[in-house]
């Protein structure tokens, strides 16, 4: 539900329709600025989240159910953002097939290589849809206003978590994926996150962490014994075939 009379992406439309002008480079920061400013009850993160839903090149807009209404931004190669134009700029992305056929920006994270992401991104859109089997309970997060917003490539302060999700009391559960093996620097990536969800998201819920990995190294598991909240898995693969004719 809106906090306001009017859902923040009513609001951020307005704002980009009344302040920028074409051609104009701004920065996400100035637009954060004055929803706190004036509305100072939507979260920060809620804003940049809104952001990246209007950034035509943005590829976790897909996570977020980005439609023509929402075209209103194109973020440059230096992470400024102008208004988007239709005329000069790449097609908007709304699907995975079209994130492998148009550049998409970045927002503050180097780039995977491309049959990495592509694993990953099958591991991550499965087990989101599934994550009942990871434990009974945990389910994917989604943002108080706008539903359409959740936890997938979820935007932490320029880095994405893979899966952010919330188990059966509410807290958060920060998941990490890895394709092949897990090594001992992902015990960073998930403290990084950790801290960062409890500044701007919460500070009193309990935040744990869940590293997922073709094969655990045993550094990994030297670093994650002195984590609290953390937990490591190891998935397979089945595939399984039968007879239609």
């Amino acid at each position: 539900m809106p906090i306001y009379e009017k859902s923040t992406n009513q609001l951020l439309t307005e704002y980009l329709d009344s302040n920028v002008i074409s051609g104009q480079i701004i920065d996400r920061d100035q637009i954060i600025a004055w929803f706190k400013k004036n509305y100072p009850k939507i979260k920060s993160n809620t804003v940049n989240c809104h952001i990246i839903k209007f950034t035509t090149n943005h590829r976790t807009r897909i996570h977020y159910n980005a439609s023509p209404s929402n075209d209103k931004l194109f973020q440059l190669p230096d992470k400024r953002l102008r208004l988007y134009d239709p005329n000069v700029d790449p097609k908007p992305i709304y699907s995975n097939e079209e994130i492998d056929t148009q550049p998409v920006a970045e927002y503050g994270e180097e780039e995977k290589e491309s049959n990495e992401f592509a694993y990953e991104s099958h591991l991550r859109d499965y087990l989101k849809d599934n994550l009942q089997i990871i434990e009974p309970g945990l389910h994917l997060y989604r943002d108080e206003e706008d539903p359409t917003i959740t936890g997938v490539e979820f935007d932490a302060g320029g880095k994405r978590i893979d899966v952010l999700a919330l188990d059966k009391d509410e807290n958060f559960v920060i998941i990490e994926l890895k394709v092949s093996k897990g090594y001992e620097k992902v015990v960073g990536q998930l403290l990084r996150y950790k801290a960062w969800i409890k500044k701007n998201l919460s500070d009193s819920k309990k935040i744990r962490g869940i590293i997922i990995a073709k094969a655990i190294t045993g550094d990994l598991r030297l670093a994650a014994s002195e984590a609290s909240d953390l937990t490591l898995y190891e998935y397979d693969l089945r595939v399984e075939v039968r007879k239609v004719v």
